[in-house]
């Protein structure tokens, strides 16, 4: 019997160390755990600086009927949290730039915020992502900038502390500032004073498996520089576009271009394999008499076109295999923001919840579908379950293979 044992003790350990070196395999194949924050390839921002829009439970039935799954706001309201429970929509909050200095050196800050306005709306409603921040680096607060990445670890450190890492995406959104040049794609870098900030944030996304995300508006480029940019290469129309002879590319649009031009400054500072998101992108409607471009009809034609653009499901002539992600701005006009006219005037909607402009959307009205029941399908999707399952599975097989033999 003492020999059985001894075999069944040796056989068991073997079986162990099979496991161990399965599992390690895993990670060192697939690498760290990616959160998907984003269904699909189209979403929104959901502004709300306005006394004038819908409440949030009319958006949430706008949203369904539109069929727009992900949706973007800037700031962790909880009506807009409890609106969206059972809704089946994926939501990132925000953490305001004016947090960051007190939440960078001190976590029990951030698990604070987290306790307040992330853990006591799961897992009902689906909060997939926190944007720490927006467009910190680039601009003229030094004090903020310094910030940003203590703020983003401790941020991320408390999600850990609640276990759920696993389903919830930190991030941080950047502005084209970052940039010292973006034309062509190919020569595209980051400020030298932008990456000694940006660099150990990147390190440390690369480590979570976090994407990097941008606001790329070829309105903003096309209004600073009308005279020699070709508004139809900014609306994707017909146009002769850019070739980049680095590449030996040509892009027939400025959405396209802008987006490589960042892959272009990951790969020059060392991180080609960060994948990255379009966090905000738009037309103004209306804009003041400086403001080149910004009128109803090329609103929507550069809405209209980015739609049709998303929903083919492509990459970019750089990165091809990787399929363009972007959050629109935005779903209503904000009548409150400060700044130029345009600044009031990027909705797909307006205040009623009536169309702007047709881009295929059909607008506020009444929606009988009901919340989605959370398949493990929509848990995959949703980062649930971990890129790492069916592997795991894998190694189970093997493991039940090797105790029949």
């Amino acid at each position: 019997m003492r020999r059985r044992n001894l075999a069944f003790a040796s056989a068991a350990t073997q079986l162990l160390l099979l496991y161990s070196v399965c599992c390690l395999l895993v990670f060192l194949i697939l690498g760290p755990l990616r959160v998907e924050a984003f269904t699909g390839t189209y979403g929104i921002n959901y502004g709300r600086i306005a006394n004038n829009i819908p409440s949030p439970e009319s958006v949430v039935t706008l949203l369904r009927a539109a069929k727009i799954k992900n949706v973007k706001i800037f700031d962790a309201d909880h009506s807009v949290l409890n609106a969206f429970k059972g809704s089946g929509l994926e939501l990132v909050v925000s953490i305001g730039n004016e947090y960051l200095k007190d939440m960078s050196v001190n976590e029990e800050r951030a698990m604070d915020w987290l306790k307040e306005n992330v853990q006591p709306f799961l897992p009902g409603t689906r909060i997939r992502g926190i944007a720490v921040g927006n467009e910190v680096l680039g601009g003229q607060d030094q004090d903020l900038a310094e910030a940003l990445l203590g703020a983003i670890e401790n941020v991320y450190n408390a999600l850990k502390r609640l276990q759920l890492t696993n389903i919830i995406e930190v991030s941080t959104p950047h502005s084209e500032g970052v940039f010292a040049n973006s034309f062509p794609p190919s020569s595209c870098t980051f400020k030298e004073d932008v990456l000694v900030y940006m660099k150990p944030i990147l390190d440390f996304f690369s480590h979570t498996g976090a994407h990097f995300y941008i606001n790329a508006y070829p309105f903003l480029a096309y209004k600073s520089d009308p005279e020699h940019i070709d508004i139809n290469y900014a609306l994707f129309q017909p146009n002769s576009g850019v070739y980049d002879e680095k590449t030996n590319l040509h892009y027939d649009n400025m959405f396209d271009a802008q987006i490589d031009a960042a892959y272009a400054a990951l790969e020059a500072a060392g991180y080609e394999k960060m994948e990255v998101r379009v966090s905000e992108t738009g037309w103004a409607s209306d804009g003041d008499e400086d403001e080149a471009g910004a009128t109803v009809q090329n609103a929507r034609t550069y809405n209209y076109n980015l739609r049709k653009r998303l929903l083919k499901k492509k990459g970019t002539p750089l990165r091809p295999k990787i399929v363009v992600q972007a959050y629109i701005f935005a779903l209503f006009n904000e009548n409150l923001k400060p700044g130029p006219t345009s600044e009031r005037h990027y909705g797909l909607f307006k205040a009623d919840g009536s169309i702007a402009y047709d881009i295929g959307f059909t607008g506020l009205k009444p929606s009988a579908a009901s919340a989605s029941l959370f398949s493990l399908r929509d848990m995959q999707a949703h980062g649930w379950v971990p890129p790492y399952l069916i592997t795991f599975a894998s190694c189970i097989v093997v493991l039940l293979l090797a105790l029949a033999a």
